[in-house]
């Protein structure tokens, strides 16, 4: 027992030290170090007294300046709240993804600095998530082919997703049937995602009910669709982030399947050719596309991972679930221009901001995601 002892804590040591081949649960190697410093307790908060962050389920860094979240509402709290209380229902012990006979749906959508600190509050959104009985907002995105930079919303509870203006003051559309499921050309089921294609075409991640993405013009018109439910070459079972690449690569990320599965655009705008699936994974939750690779994160362990467009395992790094800093679900990733990466987590309540370490190596770094010059 005393050398298993030993060898265990070489094993372990080497692992803290360097890069190894190795495997914790269902992360394997290589397992590294994190490339970033997280700064503690970035995320300021505001919630009036009595309230905290709900969780945080999409992050969209417009700039290192300004960057977008979507939560869930925010949180009652319990009284009386500690003196230290740093602003999150984590420190608490509340986890918002379960404990949601505390979630109220006030300050949904707002913008944050660089520091942090609250910038525009959309409060005149909030109605639209009022009385949902589930998650609600799911992701939020912006084109970067979009000359005015619309923000787009994902509601998956009501089935819908809105187009605000870039300073929030005009919803300029709503797409689908408020808390009405369906698969046909205007219905979405529980959607997760959207995305956007050099040529003006969307995608969106119809995924949790339907598990397809339509493909949508660029003025939302319905062309057509591709995947489906199942295990088989192509298909899904829940589909949680979708994403576009270089070589009119596609990569639909499929939550319960523990994969993510590639396809290829064709010369037909109306049909995509499926590549490959990628990865063994536990419960991926979102994606960043890169120039020749792309990064997951995953639970079980939850970690980021690095991919080539092959499918092979480049790099992974744990994160850990200790607070401070230590996160129970990053549901939602987003870089600005500047390589600082944001993170949402979904159960502790509260988004997160890595810094490059200043002796990281750039391959070990998520860059913004991957736009066509």
């Amino acid at each position: 027992m005393r050398k298993f002892n030993q060898l265990a804590a070489i094993v372990l040591a080497f692992l803290a030290a360097t890069t190894a081949w190795a495997q914790q649960g269902n992360a394997r190697g290589p397992i590294g170090e994190s490339p970033y410093n997280i700064i503690s307790l970035w995320h300021q908060p505001f919630a009036e007294r009595g309230f905290a962050f709900g969780g945080n389920s999409g992050i969209f860094a417009e700039s290192p300046d300004r960057i977008f979240i979507a939560q869930r509402g925010e949180t009652v709290l319990p009284y009386p709240i500690p003196d230290d209380f740093p602003g999150f229902a984590g420190f608490v012990g509340l986890n918002v993804l379960r404990d949601t006979t505390r979630r109220t749906w006030q300050n949904c959508l707002y913008t944050v600095n660089g520091d942090g600190e609250l910038l525009e509050l959309w409060t005149q959104w909030d109605y639209l998530c009022e009385g949902s009985d589930g998650p609600g907002p799911h992701r939020i995105r912006i084109s970067p082919y979009d000359p005015e930079s619309r923000v787009w919303l994902v509601n998956e509870t009501f089935s819908q997703i809105y187009v605000f203006s870039n300073d929030g003051s005009e919803l300029l559309a709503t797409y689908g049937e408020k808390g009405v499921s369906g698969d046909d050309e205007t219905h979405f089921g529980r959607p997760q995602d959207v995305a956007f294609l050099p040529d003006g075409r969307i995608l969106i991640a119809d995924g949790l009910d339907n598990n397809r993405i339509m493909i949508m013009d660029n003025d939302m018109n319905y062309l057509g669709e591709f995947g489906s439910f199942g295990t088989g070459p192509g298909q899904t079972n829940t589909i949680h982030a979708v994403a576009i690449g270089p070589d009119g690569l596609v990569f639909v990320l499929d939550r319960a399947g523990g994969r993510v599965n590639v396809f290829r655009t064709t010369d037909n705008p109306t049909e995509f050719e499926f590549v490959r699936a990628i990865g063994e994974l536990t419960l991926p939750l979102d994606i960043i596309v890169n120039e020749n690779d792309f990064w997951i994160t995953d639970l079980g362990p939850l970690r980021f991972i690095n991919y080539d467009f092959e499918g092979n395992l480049k790099y992974t790094w744990l994160v850990p679930r200790e607070l401070p800093d230590g996160y129970l679900e990053v549901h939602t990733i987003s870089v600005d221009s500047d390589g600082n990466l944001y993170g949402g987590d979904n159960q502790y309540g509260r988004t997160q901001k890595f810094v490059p370490k200043a002796d990281s190596g750039p391959e070990l770094l998520i860059e913004p995601p991957w736009v066509a010059l």
